[in-house]
């Protein structure tokens, strides 16, 4: 796993504003993982430039091996430009158009910005100690 796509992750993780144990959408991760929807996301780990919703799968198997289907599909300059797949748990409908998850995805993470306060934020530029 890449060192940015590691970071990304840990910073998710330890948001203060997002439940450890729940996914942004709300899909608790408890659950059967075979019933959750997931989101695979087309995202560039070189620029942080959004590809998308590729597709949404139901149970985390299906949607592991989807991404590796995406990945085993991808040209060598493609992955060498940074562009990567991860998955996210959502409520999307399994199948739904991609370009409709996609639009329904970003109104969702705009929302939440839109309503957070400054202090729920992470810190783009953490303060580094000496």
């Amino acid at each position: 796993m890449s060192a940015a796509k590691t970071n990304v992750r840990a910073r998710h993780l330890n948001h203060p504003s997002i439940p450890r144990y729940q996914a942004r959408s709300g899909v608790s991760l408890k659950h059967d993982e075979s019933k959750i929807s997931f989101a695979i996301i087309r995202h560039n780990v070189r620029t942080y430039e959004s590809g998308g919703v590729v597709a949404v799968v139901k149970g985390k198997e299906h949607a592991k091996n989807s991404v590796l289907q995406f990945e085993s599909g991808q040209s060598s300059e493609d992955r060498h430009a940074g562009w990567r797949y991860f998955l996210e748990p959502t409520d999307l409908r399994p199948g739904m158009n991609p370009e409709e998850a996609t639009n329904l995805r970003q109104t969702r993470l705009e929302v939440r910005e839109s309503q957070a306060t400054p202090d729920q934020l992470p810190n783009p530029n953490p303060p580094r100690h000496s």
